[in-house]
């Protein structure tokens, strides 16, 4: 499975509005949990089977949430039995298709 999250705090720690520092919380556990992943300007995305992947969006989320009184979690699932790699296969079929004449 595929899972996009977004994960903030509901107030902003910095003076400019700006959330990067718990975000990159968030995101340094799933570096560290070894799955593949990829972050983009809104969500990251992870892959592999349900129960590792929900786990490592729970500790994202609790570390993007130390010290809130609140965290906001978006969460997107692609569930698709018996696939794996999918997180840049996906892309490559799109890209394919805009390559056709």
């Amino acid at each position: 499975m595929i899972v996009a999250f977004s994960v903030s705090p509901a107030a902003a720690a910095d003076s400019d509005g700006g959330v990067s520092e718990a975000v990159a919380r968030a995101v340094r556990v799933v570096r560290d949990s070894g799955l593949p992943y990829r972050t983009g300007s809104m969500f990251t995305e992870i892959e592999g089977e349900w129960d590792e992947v929900m786990d490592v969006v729970k500790r994202a989320t609790d570390a993007a949430g130390e010290g809130a009184a609140r965290v906001g979690l978006v969460i997107k699932a692609d569930i698709r039995p018996g696939y794996t790699g999918q997180l840049d296969a996906k892309i490559d079929r799109v890209q394919a298709q805009l390559r056709e004449p």
